[in-house]
């Protein structure tokens, strides 16, 4: 039984390792093409700025500018810190410090705990996945050119 978990982690480990990897390979070939990143930053801010999420609230209004309602939104900040990157720098080792940081600023430090760590992870990360699925479904459903 002991074994049987063992495979089991470790099939799945290959499968992360292996999505991982081809996600890295799409990443570098939108990254390494200006037209398709250009075409990217305009679907993504379309979908931002003519409000196609379905989300709850609309994330995405401009009143959430201010940085009570950021510090509530971190997801929101870090999506619009990454499309702010991407207009000047393809950079995969840039985006990912400004994840970093983001991370740094509104989850790591604020923790006064590991069980408070684990919390604001934990929730930071069901809520980026919850956008994320929310800007693919829009893009999706809008016939963006990106998601071609």
């Amino acid at each position: 039984s002991s074994f049987l978990t063992e495979v089991t982690v470790f099939i799945k480990r290959i499968s992360r390792k292996t999505d991982l990897s081809n996600m890295a390979k799409t990443m570098r070939r939108v990254l390494n093409s200006n037209s398709k990143v250009t075409v990217l930053l305009s679907d993504l801010r379309a979908v931002v700025n003519q409000g196609f999420l379905d989300v709850p609230g609309n994330l995405f209004q401009e009143n959430l500018r201010n940085p009570e309602e950021l510090q509530n939104n971190i997801e929101l900040k870090c999506l619009k810190d990454l499309m702010s990157l991407l207009a000047s720098s393809t950079d995969i080792r840039v985006l990912l410090n400004c994840m970093a940081s983001n991370l740094q600023a509104f989850v790591i430090q604020p923790s006064s705990s590991k069980e408070e760590l684990r919390k604001l992870a934990s929730d930071f990360q069901l809520r980026w996945n919850f956008l994320l699925s929310a800007v693919s479904k829009a893009m999706t459903l809008n016939y963006a050119d990106s998601f071609g």
